[in-house]
């Protein structure tokens, strides 16, 4: 796995970079199902972050379905993180053909999901 970055300076906290970074490579197909995570101390100790804040990344993964723990055995990408790219896109096309029958252009559509977004 190429390694991940964490910006200290960020308003985004770590373990939100940390969530998002894994979260883009599951669902862009880059960590495929079945690929174990590293383990929170040693992803900790990679990006000099505390194990709790790795720790939240990943309940936050298993909570949103993209990722499993299995005991000891570790934290591996689940089934269900690769079908996430396909509900997006599926979730994008039914916003453009809302906001097209709503007789939106590109910018607008686009201005209305940022902020929804940064919400």
């Amino acid at each position: 796995m190429d390694p991940l970055h964490v910006d200290t300076d960020a308003e985004l906290p770590p373990y939100e970079q940390v969530r998002r970074q894994l979260a883009g490579r599951i669902t862009d197909g880059t960590l495929t199902v079945g690929t174990r995570l590293p383990t929170v101390r040693s992803l900790a100790a990679e990006l000099s972050l505390a194990v709790n804040t790795v720790a939240r990344a990943y309940r936050e993964l298993e909570e949103g379905g993209l990722v499993e723990t299995r005991g000891r055995a570790g934290t591996f990408v689940s089934p269900a993180g690769s079908r996430s790219r396909e509900l997006a896109l599926e979730a994008a096309a039914d916003y453009v053909r809302a906001v097209r029958g709503l007789g939106l252009d590109d910018e607008e559509a686009l201005r209305v999901v940022r902020a929804a977004l940064a919400t």
